[in-house]
């Protein structure tokens, strides 16, 4: 089991002691930072008051985000799928005639 450290990161120019598994605190970090700057653009508009209020907000933006991309890598998963396909379809007829080709020499 990896061991877990304890990271401070800053938030909406707050400090946070955070528990980090090792080796994750650059993932964390730039969780943090990406979370930040989205409370901070929520904080900016005035909009909305409070803190909870603005993670929340921030929260749900990031997530809708997050969301919207899922299809995308799906898609690409389907391509590559496809792709793979190909691939295992062609390859053994090119390795035939690079084989043959070689004979030849």
């Amino acid at each position: 089991m990896s061991n877990v450290q304890t990271l401070t990161v800053t938030i909406l120019d707050r400090e946070y002691r955070v528990a980090c598994p090792e080796g994750q605190e650059p993932k964390l970090e730039e969780a943090a930072r990406a979370l930040d700057r989205k409370m901070k653009e929520i904080r900016v508009t005035g909009k909305v008051f409070g803190i909870e209020r603005i993670a929340v907000m921030a929260a749900l933006n990031l997530t809708r985000e997050l969301l919207d991309t899922s299809p995308v890598a799906a898609h690409d998963q389907d391509t590559l799928a496809r792709l793979e396909q190909k691939i295992g379809q062609v390859l053994p007829e090119q390795i035939s005639i690079a084989m043959d080709l070689d004979e030849d020499d």
